[in-house]
């Protein structure tokens, strides 16, 4: 959501932010409904004030025993044209947020302009890609090998985009989710979080998934979301709430499934585990103070390689283009780890600085200190990093010629003893 106000001083700012997302300008549409919202507002004032006056002379004339019949009709009529102006006003306010809820957040200055993924900059790979010294396999060929990793039996329980994860895998599935969530809490400064996995429609709106998005969802019949990421319960913490500016930067974590329904994804990645419709996901979320947000940004992504680093994983960070920017988002860095396997880079971490675009629509301030008034949060969002796409990482990385996968030693304190993952054929 947009302040109205920067609306009405920078046009052309705006129109430009558009224009660099692809869309075509937008302020002459909003500012009209915005000055007719405004003149109702004013006219409704004045209406208001004559009807003070004329009620006081119908008491005044009523005292002094003289005809008021004029001027009760004036406060009747008053009344009506009141109520109407009220309403229509309304009308147009409600226009005015769903066309501004419809418009994606202006991209920042740094972000590369163009159509699509292509336009994306590269700003640094680390790590060396694995050598393994044979033709290696995609995750789903060693789990499926390994009796581990069940595509199949997923099929029956749930349909497609589904899948079974058993002994070693599951194992390691798990291992891989309570290091990240130990490290981001131990060693980056996260409070762990455990939040519900079904919202309402206005948290969901709060971080823009909705009402553009509904489709990318799931929606039960009681009227719930499942949530598609942990950002929007945890972004929606501050969900109308004023924060001191000594508690900030509020920095959480939470370890939840995501459910997506991948409509846009038909034909897309439909071998393996890639594209899920429930995956795992530790998500990061930073509400802070409008002049470290851009600092922010860097230090979350750095959270998040920090991760693939201590996992022995090759990697780069992207920073993406207009085009192919999340909708809430200002700025954002993909970060995509190398599958052997595949012989291709694969996004693993998304973080995203959406600066007071989300917490606008859900009225997130914070009161600065010696002020009397409120500013508006800036809101971060990052993943810390996504679980199955980072034991497909594994899998492929550390697969040996036999088909069996050795376990990354930052992970055995969580194996219980397990140091290798090979078929059990006994």
């Amino acid at each position: 959501m947009f302040d109205i106000r920067w609306i009405r001083e920078a046009p052309e700012a705006f129109d430009e932010g558009m224009r660099r997302r692809g869309l075509e300008p937008a302020s002459e549409s909003v500012l009209a409904l915005d000055a007719e919202r405004r003149a109702l507002q004013t006219e409704a004032q004045e209406m208001q004030t004559r009807r003070n006056e004329v009620s006081k002379a119908v008491g005044a004339a009523k005292r002094e025993g003289k005809d008021a019949e004029d001027l009760v009709a004036e406060v009747a009529q008053l009344k009506d044209k009141l109520a109407a102006a009220e309403q229509r006003e309304r009308e147009l306010a409600q226009q005015l947020t769903d066309l501004l809820s419809g418009l994606p957040n202006t991209p920042g200055p740094n972000v590369p302009d163009g159509a699509d993924e292509s336009a994306n900059r590269e700003e640094r790979v680390v790590g060396e890609k694995a050598s393994l010294g044979f033709e290696p396999k995609q995750h789903f060929e060693l789990g499926e090998a390994l009796g581990l990793l069940d595509f199949e039996t997923a099929a029956k329980l749930s349909g497609a985009r589904f899948a079974v994860l058993r002994g070693g895998l599951a194992r390691l599935h798990r291992a891989l989710a309570q290091y990240m969530i130990d490290r981001h809490t131990e060693e980056n400064g996260y409070l762990e979080v455990m939040p519900p996995y079904l919202v309402r429609d206005h948290v969901v709106y709060g971080t823009g998934q909705l009402p553009k998005f509904a489709d990318d969802l799931f929606h039960t019949e009681e009227g719930f979301w499942l949530i598609p990421t942990a950002e929007v319960p945890l972004t929606n913490l501050v969900n109308d709430a004023i924060l001191d500016e000594d508690v900030l930067p509020l920095r959480v974590t939470a370890l939840t499934p995501c459910f997506r329904s991948e409509a846009g994804a038909a034909g897309k990645d439909t071998r393996g585990m890639l594209r899920q419709h429930q995956f795992d996901k530790v998500e990061l979320v930073s509400l802070v103070h409008p002049d470290e947000s851009d600092a922010e940004l860097e230090r979350m992504t750095s959270c998040a390689e920090g991760i693939l680093q201590a996992l022995g994983l090759s990697y780069r960070v992207v920073c993406l283009s207009t085009g192919d920017m999340g909708f809430a988002a200002r700025q954002t860095y993909d970060i995509e780890v190398w599958l052997p396997g595949q012989q291709a880079y694969r996004e693993i971490s998304s973080c995203s600085n959406c600066w007071d675009f989300q917490t606008r629509r859900l009225n997130g301030r914070f009161r600065p200190s010696g002020e009397k008034g409120t500013r508006f949060l800036h809101s971060l969002n990052g993943s810390g990093v996504a679980v199955g796409r980072a034991l497909i990482a594994v899998m492929e990385t550390y697969q040996q010629a036999d088909g069996s996968i050795v376990v990354p030693d930052v992970l055995l304190p969580y194996m219980g003893g397990l140091t290798e993952i090979a078929r059990d054929d006994g």
